[in-house]
């Protein structure tokens, strides 16, 4: 009996993984981050576009240290350049927040739409929260939803 429950407890161990070891902390010194926009969604049969306006949003999560944006870069479906929507570095402090948004009626960028956003810090701190948020409303109908950004990059030389 005693084994069967040694086995039993070593087996859970290994099926979940999340019991026997704390989440890894990513810490970086600046990344290249993609985060795709989805400036419209097609919808129905006849897949009509249903435009949606867009949020990037840049958290700094570290407790203590500022990170520096250097650049947010806008590209469209086809991976022409059509705006960066920060001219100069930005600092964020410690917990601070950064958006950019897209308009509704903007559609420049099309579904395949995207931003290149790079960062860096002084130091290894926690890496920042980097995501899109989509939204839309038409005739009592909408949709809402969030894309992850997608480090492409560790560095930002």
């Amino acid at each position: 009996m005693r084994k069967i429950t040694i086995l039993l407890i070593f087996s859970l161990l290994f099926a979940f993984p999340a019991f026997s070891a704390q989440e890894k902390i990513e810490l970086s010194s600046g990344q290249t981050v993609y985060v795709a926009i989805y400036s419209n969604v097609f919808i129905g049969a006849k897949e009509r576009p249903f435009n949606l306006a867009a949020m990037l949003s840049i958290r700094n999560t570290d407790l203590h240290n500022q990170i520096t944006i250097l650049s947010a870069h806008y590209f469209d479906n086809n991976g022409n350049s059509l705006k960066e929507y920060l001219p100069k570095p930005l600092n964020l402090a410690p917990l601070a927040s950064h958006h950019v948004s897209i308009k509704e009626s903007d559609e420049a960028g099309g579904f395949g739409a995207n931003f290149i956003v790079r960062w860096k810090a002084t130091k290894e701190i926690n890496t920042p929260v980097i995501e899109s948020v989509m939204i839309g409303e038409k005739s009592g109908q909408g949709i809402s939803f969030v894309s992850q950004g997608k480090v492409i990059a560790e560095s930002t030389k």
